[in-house]
């Protein structure tokens, strides 16, 4: 039995030895035989990828308006050829005249420009003839209140130099005559004027009766008339020579004047009657 263990093992070594690495031994101790190795063709050399380049961004095409298509030109007709001027002989040379002495020229008068006023007397004088209107259907009421609101500034300002300066003659307020009793006869009466006749003899209208800042403008004067002027003064005795004498005092008024289209307004002076008086003379007396 261990003979035939051993020349199995020998001849096992003997195959081993014949056949190279193909025949191995088991655990059990049983040769098997392998397939060969089999031999691969060397790794190829795979040559690198390229590297590209990113493609170029390009820019959209602009899109081109049409090219406007334009009028043509109008032909204007030739010019014509003008034929030169004449040369026209120099102008021939006069004489110098003399050198008189100047003149003064007689002018004309001078023209009117503009409404002139009219001074003339206004119809409320025909009917009492006197220099004065109390009652007046004519008085431009509208235009004077229209004014003065316009320039009551100015207006006030006229209005108080007025007042400081007719003081003492001053009777605003005075609504009733009071009973007095003087040499001569006279009739006295405080009104308010609303044209007069100024003293350079030109009719004027006077501002009266009218508001400004809710304030009654008016202006009041005392007029005094003689009823029997140059008659003999009948509270005198006859032995005495006397005369009644009517005595004037002059006014400063406020008047409107609409031909004034800066400042229709202004102060003029007035004379108008102030008191009646009695003159007397050299005495009649018979001893």
């Amino acid at each position: 039995m261990s003979l035939r263990v051993v020349v199995s093992l020998a001849v096992l070594a003997i195959g081993l030895a014949e056949h190279g690495s193909n025949v191995r031994v088991s655990h059990y101790g049983t040769p098997y035989a392998t397939s060969p190795r089999p031999t691969y063709p060397p790794t190829p050399s795979y040559t690198p990828r390229p590297t590209y380049q990113p493609r170029p961004t390009y820019k959209p095409e602009p899109t081109y308006r049409p090219k406007p298509t334009y009028r043509p030109k109008p032909t204007y007709p030739t010019q014509p050829t003008y034929r030169p001027q004449p040369a026209y002989p120099p102008p021939p040379s006069y004489p110098t005249k003399p050198a008189y002495p100047p003149q003064t020229p007689a002018y004309g008068p001078t023209p009117a420009y503009g409404p002139q006023p009219s001074y003339g007397a206004p119809a409320c004088a025909a009917q009492t003839g006197k220099p004065w209107c109390i009652n007046d259907k004519e008085y431009p009421a509208y235009e004077v209140q229209q004014a003065a609101n316009q320039h009551k500034e100015k207006l006030l300002t006229l209005y108080a130099d007025v007042a400081d300066l007719d003081t003492k003659l001053s009777v605003d307020g005075l609504k009733t005559l009071y009973e007095e009793t003087y040499l001569c006869p006279s009739e006295t009466e405080y009104v308010r004027l609303l044209r007069a006749q100024n003293t350079d003899g030109k009719w004027r209208i006077i501002v009266n009766n009218i508001q400004v800042d809710y304030k009654d403008f008016t202006q009041t004067t005392r007029i005094e008339e003689c009823l029997k002027q140059g008659n003999a003064c009948p509270l005198v005795p006859q032995c005495y020579e006397s005369k009644c004498l009517q005595k004037s005092i002059y006014h400063r008024f406020i008047v409107y004047d609409p031909y004034d289209q800066y400042f229709p307004f202004a102060i003029e002076t007035f004379k108008l009657p102030a008191s009646c008086a009695c003159l007397l003379g050299a005495s009649n007396i018979e001893y």
